[in-house]
């Protein structure tokens, strides 16, 4: 017989869970000692190895119940239905975690403030995505649409995507304390968001210039299902940018280095 200490530091399970698993008659002692601790068999070992497994596949308490003690269990139809459950729970936590991605650009774009990001997040998801397509798929062409997926995401975690958050973030803590956008800090930020647009979208101007355009209208970034930027702070980065700009053809112009 296997005392329920030993049964515990075997199946990793607490006294507790066993005693609780006794309560609702799930997996009953076999016997117990004179001074009344429960005891187990191997065969009680068994099937608490089966619980387990079944636990595993996301099984709820009640349903193992069921499949050890119902003879007319239908294990096809058990497992369908399991699998089912699963698949659909693997979408909704991909979702989910899409979401906090997203929180966590939000708030690095946001410079932490959290309010702005909830309140866009929920803007966000009270959108039906399927609306999101059909405007991409009525606005941009076969090529332009391939670059769409080159764009960064709020909800990715590699680099090139964090980067442009960052810098979008920079630019928008340089709006909110009010520095020049022809300040050396900025056109640093500027500088960099040209080399990365080089390095990633060369000889895509005509479609960085049409999504540009839509990005500084609420209405359309909103129908693309983009993360919400305040206007002020895009037309404070259009406006470094055109400095930037400026100061790059001056220099061409007087003969200096780009």
């Amino acid at each position: 017989m296997i005392h329920i200490k030993e049964l515990a530091e075997q199946t990793n399970i607490t006294v507790r869970t066993l005693r609780y698993y006794e309560q609702i008659e799930l997996l009953i002692s076999s016997s117990k000692t004179v001074g009344g601790h429960r005891l187990y068999t191997e065969e009680d070992l068994q099937k608490l190895q089966e619980i387990q497994f079944y636990k595993s596949l996301g099984y709820s308490l009640s349903d193992i119940k069921m499949m050890l003690t119902d003879s007319e269990w239908n294990w096809t139809a058990g497992l369908v239905k399991q699998l089912t459950y699963i698949t659909n729970e693997r979408s909704r936590l991909k979702e989910m975690e899409q979401l906090l991605r997203t929180a966590i650009s939000g708030l690095a774009l946001e410079k932490g403030n959290q309010e702005q990001v909830i309140q866009n997040l929920i803007k966000l998801t009270m959108q039906d995505k399927r609306n999101y397509e059909r405007f991409k798929e009525q606005t941009f062409n076969e090529a332009e649409l391939h670059l769409w997926g080159k764009l960064p995401k709020m909800n990715a975690d590699n680099p090139e995507s964090m980067e442009w958050i960052g810098l979008i973030g920079m630019i928008t803590k340089y709006h909110r304390t009010q520095v020049s956008p022809s300040s050396d800090s900025v056109q640093n930020v500027i500088r960099r968001m040209l080399e990365k647009q080089k390095d990633e979208y060369q000889g895509e101007d005509a479609f960085l210039d049409k999504l540009w355009e839509m990005r500084k209208s609420p209405t359309e970034s909103e129908q693309l299902g983009l993360y919400p930027i305040d206007v002020e702070v895009l037309e404070y980065m259009e406006q470094a940018y055109n400095i930037s700009m400026k100061s790059q053809q001056s220099s061409i112009d007087t003969g200096g280095d780009a």
